[in-house]
């Protein structure tokens, strides 16, 4: 397997459910913020997103908040919608993953990693040895850097297709 191709790929968070967790053994989600739960710089929720992460609180799935972004645009999205989080977590760097998993008192294969971009989140989930659940990105509106990083990622989701993989 590749560090750079996903094992899952889904359309967006609200794909990913409690009987795919539970099938997975996964127990812990440590979540990206922008373009996976909202759009970039935004601390808006979207109804779906808000009822998506209700349901995975009811199913007993730990959730916490991880960007490379700064504390002061972490921080409000975090308190909006009542999660922990680690800014500034230098992903690919996969260290911060262990903070998460010393918190929750899990097994790294319990854990999994969701976010939209593989030389980040994905990176940093497989290096750490977690899971990493990849989502599509919410929203076409990103910075210049992201958009030359989704260039590079083309190829890589297209062997995702042509090894059987599917959007779920």
């Amino acid at each position: 397997m590749s560090l750079f191709v996903p094992q899952y790929l889904f359309r967006d968070v609200t794909r990913i459910s409690p009987e795919f967790l539970r099938g997975h053994g996964i127990q812990g989600l440590v979540l990206d913020v922008d373009n996976t739960l909202t759009g970039h710089d935004s601390n808006e929720v979207r109804p779906d997103i808000a009822a998506w992460l209700q349901t995975m609180r009811q199913n007993g799935v730990r959730l916490m908040l991880a960007s490379n972004n700064t504390r002061q645009r972490v921080a409000p999205f975090a308190d909006k919608i009542g999660l922990d989080y680690i800014s500034f977590s230098c992903k690919p760097s996969p260290f911060w993953l262990l903070a998460a998993r010393r918190r929750w008192r899990l097994p790294r294969r319990a854990i999994a990693l969701v976010g939209d971009q593989i030389f980040t989140d994905l990176l940093a989930g497989s290096l750490y040895g977690a899971q990493v659940l990849l989502v599509r990105p919410m929203y076409e509106n990103e910075k210049p850097s992201v958009r030359m990083k989704r260039a590079f990622e083309k190829p890589l989701l297209l062997r995702y297709y042509k090894n059987g993989g599917t959007l779920m």
